[in-house]
């Protein structure tokens, strides 16, 4: 009860603060049942009079809400299903950058977490360089027993795994006060973003996971010519520390200075989405935060990327679907790409595939009408998600994120030559793939996968059916006995009901109690 109660209490604030910045102030009554009418009036009553121009509201808000709020709104700005796509527009502007925390404490978490003081790993530990929600990161100069070498050093910031894990609870507890109240909220699965976002973070906050991600992304690119990625210091590696080659290279966001290099931006422009389409169909492994910050260009020429910390991975199936819907689109075969989402088992059967056919050439054509340089593949991708929701496909976390990456990566891209051509650059990628993967010595490693699934089902079937049968007898024995539920244990379900009941409503006449206090301080 006690931990409920400071639940209410952090989530009450959390509301106020979100209708102080007036972030309900344009939501029309007309929408909302009738009992939440009198909450958005309050709202609006407690928004500021002057609200601040040219920011988005929404992202003010959740910047002032702290890390973990700002995490959960780049999460959801990923799922235009769940929150539509005017939030996913003010959510995009959130930025994860915090203020950096003492250089004195950043070196006391090393040193703890290496085993032995930083001056006598390094030469020289300098200033963060870069500060976030979850970590900020160094340059430091490794003694000359290590090599001398210069290394970026991200170091986890101090008490955030504590405060993660109150602000996720909060949401866990939102999420199921939602779910078993409004309708509307189990239709958007609320319980399973929030499961997503703490899987997520987990994954964030130990750097053995994110050097492993780097590893695996290097071993994947390291015969492209035009991409690298920086090598790991595994010796200097820990569940809190990442160590990793320092990049001497100009940023990408730094398009002045790249142009007075000498470097060609229109060729660093199709580096740019050949090396994330590269990375995602051919390795169904990408980079899902390729904004410009995380982008340089190393004196050779080479696109380098950091930050490793959010990955994308598609499997053998969605790679297929990826190549061959943007093949479809290139050469203008729709009929094949309607086809693609049915054998893919994305569109229930009960819709036909010429009606899909139809709603695919109605995104394909007016895109091709356009001059190159106007022509999105990220906005290609969005409609065609928007036309699949009505086909009833279901929302495909990966595809999303690729979706929300291609984006991204495009934007990128434009910068550095606003005349970008999206199918020219991206055609040899795709049409290799196709080539590849479903010609002839595609369809025989197709062959070979589906013998090798075969003899491990012919391997493990007697134990499989021996288990099934276990089951079936167990299932008949309890249809013919029936279930027991003791009197202790139906006293135990009617208290729990009770007090679930008691808490519904307190946690509404409390957060109402809050904001109408605040009415009155404000």
């Amino acid at each position: 009860m006690i931990t409920s109660f400071f639940h209410l209490m952090r989530l009450a604030r959390a509301g106020f603060v979100l209708a102080r910045e007036g972030v309900f102030s344009d939501v029309d009554a007309t929408l909302l049942p009738a009992d939440a009418r009198l909450g958005l009036v309050v709202a609006k009553l407690i928004a500021r009079r002057k609200l601040t121009t040219g920011e988005s509201r929404l992202a003010i808000a959740i910047t002032k809400l702290g890390p973990s709020y700002v995490k959960l709104g780049q999460f959801l700005a990923t799922r235009a299903d769940v929150v539509g796509p005017k939030v996913v527009l003010e959510l995009e502007s959130l930025q994860d950058r915090m203020a950096p925390f003492p250089l004195k404490i950043a070196a006391g978490i090393v040193g703890r977490a290496l085993g032995k003081p930083v001056e006598d790993i390094f030469v020289e530990f300098g200033p963060p360089v870069a500060a976030a929600s979850i970590a900020q990161v160094h340059k430091a100069q490794l003694k000359d027993e290590h090599g001398g070498h210069w290394v970026a050093v991200k170091v986890l910031r101090p008490g955030v795994e504590q405060r993660f894990a109150r602000d996720l609870s909060d949401m866990f507890f939102a999420a199921r006060f939602a779910e078993k109240h409004f309708p509307e909220a189990r239709r958007l699965k609320m319980i399973e973003v929030v499961e997503t976002l703490a899987r997520s973070v987990r994954m964030e906050m130990d750097f053995r996971l994110e050097a492993a991600a780097a590893s695996e992304y290097a071993e994947n690119t390291k015969d492209d010519t035009d991409f690298r990625v920086p090598s790991i210091d595994w010796d200097r590696t820990t569940r809190d520390v990442l160590t990793l080659e320092w990049i001497d290279g100009i940023p990408l966001s730094d398009v002045k200075a790249l142009r007075e290099k000498g470097f060609d931006l229109v060729a660093l422009g199709q580096t740019v989405i050949q090396s994330f389409l590269r990375h995602a169909v051919r390795d169904g492994f990408f980079h899902a935060d390729m904004h410009q910050g995380n982008l340089f260009v190393d004196p050779k020429g080479r696109l380098v990327a950091v930050d490793f910390g959010i990955m994308g991975r598609l499997g053998p199936k969605e790679q297929r679907f990826l190549a061959e819907i943007l093949f479809g689109f290139i050469t203008r075969n729709y009929r094949h790409v309607a086809e693609v989402h049915f054998e893919a088992g994305y569109v229930p059967d009960n819709y036909r595939v010429e009606d899909f056919t139809q709603a695919i050439r109605a995104i394909g054509e007016p895109i091709h009408s356009r001059t190159a340089d106007e022509i999105s593949m990220a906005k290609l991708l969005t409609l065609l998600f928007e036309i699949t929701a009505l086909f009833e496909m279901r929302t495909r976390t990966e595809l999303v994120l690729l979706q929300k990456t291609m984006v991204v990566v495009e934007g990128v891209a434009r910068t550095l030559d606003p005349k970008l051509n999206m199918w020219a650059t991206s055609e040899p990628i795709v049409r290799s793939w196709v080539e590849d993967n479903l010609g002839p010595l595609g369809r025989l490693r197709d062959a070979e996968r589906g013998l090798s699934a075969l003899g491990k089902l012919l391997r493990h079937g007697p134990v499989m059916l021996e288990r099934a049968d276990r089951v079936l007898a167990r299932l008949d024995e309890a249809m013919a006995n029936g279930w027991d539920l003791s009197d202790r244990s139906l006293d135990g379900i009617g208290r729990a009901e009770a007090r679930r009941s008691r808490w519904s409503s307190l946690a509404l006449w409390v957060i109402a109690g809050l904001i109408g206090a605040a009415v009155f301080l404000y």
